[in-house]
């Protein structure tokens, strides 16, 4: 059975309290297996039979509504998938990883919707608050946050309001955890 990973989008911030033991016992009665989280913030790394990543986003997004009353974004990535988004990632070795994101999305934005984002917070070339850099990838936008996440106003909520999709970002250093921890395909 192949290996996926899910992002899970506001796993133990804001109120979403979620134990991962809890988590990981739902999942195992769902058809999920080998499943282990890496760190509290809603990382899951599973075996599933074989099934297009859209699918198990919303199998998985249903288990936290339906089992812990969570209305969360999921996405569901393969070892191959997250690899080229680093591999895309136009900002990493520019900055420590830890200020390059990527957000992974839901559904792939049009490059219009991109361009009132750029525009919308700052515009190409204008000065921002944290010195951010953003770039289109694929069903992902990539984010150097320059001096830090928490100097940044970029918020998720505006990024997803502008992209018209909704997100969770990762920075470069917990996606290559994630990879290193997967098994090649």
């Amino acid at each position: 059975m192949p290996q996926y990973v899910a992002f899970l989008g506001s796993i133990n911030v804001g109120g979403n309290r979620l134990l991962m033991e809890d988590l990981r016992s739902a999942l195992k009665y769902e058809d999920f297996e080998d499943v282990e989280t890496v760190v509290a913030s809603g990382n899951v790394l599973f075996r599933h039979p074989e099934r297009p990543t859209p699918g198990l986003s919303e199998k998985l997004a249903f288990i936290l509504r339906d089992e812990f009353d969570i209305d969360s974004v999921v996405i569901v990535r393969s070892r191959a998938e997250v690899e080229a988004l680093i591999a895309e990632n136009p900002f990493a070795g520019e900055n420590d990883d830890k200020y390059v994101h990527v957000m992974l999305l839901t559904r792939q934005p049009t490059a219009e919707q991109f361009a009132d984002l750029d525009a919308n917070f700052g515009g190409p070339g204008k000065a921002r608050s944290g010195g951010e850099r953003m770039a289109l990838g694929t069903e992902a936008l990539h984010i150097d946050f320059g001096a830090g996440v928490s100097a940044s106003k970029l918020t998720g909520a505006f990024i997803e309001r502008r992209l018209d999709a909704r997100g969770t970002a990762r920075n470069l250093r917990s996606l290559q955890r994630i990879v290193d921890k997967m098994e090649q395909e």
